[in-house]
This record gives C-alpha cells, structure tokens and sequence, in this order.
C-alpha cells in the first residue's frame, strides 16, 4: 500500500513538473523569438534595403523602385544611397526626374557625392543655370553627371556660351540634348561653326541646327567639308534656307550611306539630274528607305492611273505615309471606279498633298448612302466630318 501511494505520488509529481517544464520551456521560445524578431526588425529598419529606401522614403513607384535596386547588385549602402538622393532632392529634381535618372543610370548610386556628383552641379549654378534648367538637362542625359569635369563639362560650357551668348540660349541646347557635354566640341563644333559662317550660311541657320540637330555639328571637320561639297554639287545655294535641311540629312549619313541611297533612287528610274532636283526640293526625302521607296511605286503603278514620273516630279511625295495617306485614298477612288461615280481621279499633287478633311470632304461624303465598301474605308480618314 505504502509503495503504490509513493508511486501514485511520484506520478502526480512528475506530470505537475513536466507541464511546468513545457510551460516554462514554451514561455522561454515565445520570449526568444519575440526577442530575436524585435531585434531583426529593429535592424532591418536601420538598415533598409535599397527598395525598400527608395519606395517609403523617397517615394518612389513600387516599378521604378523595383528596376533600380535590381540593377545594382553591390552590397547595400543605405546611408550612402540617401544622401546622393537628398542632396539632388534639395538641389531642385522632382520625384519623377529622379525615377527617370535612376531608371536610366542605376549606377549613380554608387558614384562619390563629394568628388563626382556636387562639384559638377556646382558648376552648372557658377554657370548661371536655375535649379530648374540643371535638373532638366541632367534628366535629359544622366550620363553628363559621369563625364569629365575638368575634360568635358567646364570647357564645353566655355565653347556653348562663348558661342551662343548666354546661360539662357545654352539651356535651350543642352535640354534637346547634352551631346555638346559629353565630347570635345572644341575639335567639332567650334571648327565646323567657323567654317559655315565663312561658307556664308548665316549663323541664326546654324544656331538652328544646334538647336534641332545637335548631333549634325559634331561631325569630324573633314566630313562636314565633304558635305558642303555635296550640297554644292547638288545645286543648293549656300545663302538658302533649304542649304540647312540638306547638310542636317548628309549630316546623318555615313559614306556609304549615301552611295547606297543614290543607288536606290537611280534603281527607280530617277536619272542623275532627276536626283540633283529631288535634293534641292525636298532633301528630307533622302531619309526615306528604299523599301519605302520601291512600295510607293508598286502601289501607285498598280492603279493604272500613277506611275513612277509622279514620284520623280513630286518628290516631297516620298514623305507621306503609305498605310496611312495612300492606300485608303485609293481604296476610295478604286470603290467610285467601279461604281461609275467618278470621272476623273484627281492629279497626283492633289491625291498624296490633300489635307484628309477635305479629301473626305470631296470623296468620300457625297457618296456615304452608297453604303457598301464605301463606309468601311470611313473609318481610315482622321476627319471624317
């Protein structure tokens, strides 16, 4: 009896200190795991990650965020990442012109505030450049925060304003583009801006391809003499309008390039001469491809009304849009064809020069209770009314 009470004891003893045991043991886990969790997140918020500082501090779009920290696969630098975004911050970018930046040129996180990042604005202020005009330039071209100071950045900035007379005209160029910027325009543009003036083109023409075309003047010195050359060849007076247009398209152009785009007008039927007139009308037309070209003609040869004289006569007609300016016209004309609604197709200028309001003025309106085929084509015209 003594024995089975002692034992009977033992249990009960033995259970009330195996629940304490679980219990304290319990306690003891949630304890650390509160404790270790806390810790974790009380570090994780001093040390953000790069997503994280972007999206709840910077404010930027959770895909923007996304795309930046995705980029850099560096080691996180929190502090350093912040102060690089304040200080452009208070230096005058938006939220948006930072996404833009960053989403462009990631890496300029990792650049030195102090060496490479401060000294160029700084620059931009001694310039006489707004908080404004700097922030628009630079988000225009992150790379200029990249180039070299004392290379680059300084000594373009003397060429600009010595050339254009003021911080004001040389915003107004470097917001198209910061090209000027980024290479030694003291052996490209300062030349090739002497030599057009002696040519005799006026520098408002040349000021206006700096603005439009930045990229024509930073042509190699050489190269833009061979340009000249051409236009000359080609019959364009050095005191026309017309002398700009055609140096910006030769500008665009490699050697061959050109070479090849004669060949394309020749292989259509456009004799030498034709060719020389086509560059004094319309120089612009050079741009266009030859697979353009050569569909254009197809297309118009194929009503039985237009051939390849149109093109050659009109040049200019190479600008306009197949899909969007020649085929639905002549989706109306070939439809009152057939239905003997139409006498006489209207002349080549007027088919490709026509404004669509009142193409479809004069076309397509009078004849819509047609129906049929007709009201499908409507919908190609923009100004239906």
């Amino acid at each position: 009896m003594m024995f089975k009470h002692m034992r009977k004891t033992f249990v009960c003893f033995s259970n009330n200190n195996y629940l304490s045991f679980c219990k304290s043991n319990v306690s003891f886990s949630l304890f650390r795991l509160q404790f270790f969790s806390t810790s974790s997140e009380k570090q994780h918020l001093a040390n953000p990650t790069l997503s994280e500082l972007l999206l709840h501090k910077h404010h930027f779009c959770p895909e923007a965020a996304s795309q930046v920290a995705s980029a850099l696969t560096q080691p996180n630098s929190p502090e350093k990442y912040d102060s690089i975004l304040s200080f452009l911050r208070e230096t005058g970018f938006s939220n948006t012109q930072l996404e833009k930046i960053l989403k462009c040129r990631p890496r300029l996180l990792l650049a030195n505030l102090e060496k490479t990042i401060k000294p160029k604005i700084r620059i931009f202020q001694d310039f006489g450049f707004s908080a404004n005009d700097i922030a628009d330039i630079i988000t225009n071209d992150p790379y200029i925060l990249c180039c070299s100071l004392n290379n680059r950045v300084i000594p373009s900035l003397s060429v600009l304003t010595g050339l254009l007379g003021s911080s004001v005209e040389v915003t107004k160029v470097l917001k198209i583009s910061g090209w000027f910027l980024k290479y030694d325009i003291e052996k490209t543009l300062v030349p090739n801006f002497e030599y057009l003036k002696n040519c005799g083109v006026a520098v408002e023409q040349i000021s206006w391809l700096m603005y439009n075309f930045p990229r024509a003047l930073c042509s190699k010195p050489e190269s833009m003499m061979r340009f000249v050359e051409i236009i000359d060849e080609m019959g364009i007076d050095r005191s026309s309008k017309m002398f700009i247009h055609a140096l910006r398209v030769l500008c665009s152009m490699t050697n061959e390039t050109w070479e090849q785009k004669l060949r394309a007008f020749q292989n259509l039927g456009f004799s030498k001469d034709d060719i020389a007139a086509a560059f004094r009308k319309a120089p612009q037309v050079f741009i266009t491809s030859e697979e353009k070209m050569k569909k254009l003609n197809d297309v118009l040869v194929a009503t039985g009304k237009y051939d390849i004289l149109c093109i050659i006569n009109h040049p200019r007609s190479l600008i306009c849009s197949i899909e969007k300016r020649y085929k639905p016209r002549l989706q109306v004309l070939g439809i009152l064809d057939s239905k003997n609604l139409i006498e006489d197709w209207p002349s080549f200028p007027e088919l490709y020069n026509t404004p669509d309001k009142k193409f479809f003025k004069k076309y397509v309106g009078p004849y819509l209770n047609e129906g049929g085929d007709l009201c499908v084509v409507k919908s190609s015209f923009c100004c239906e009314r």
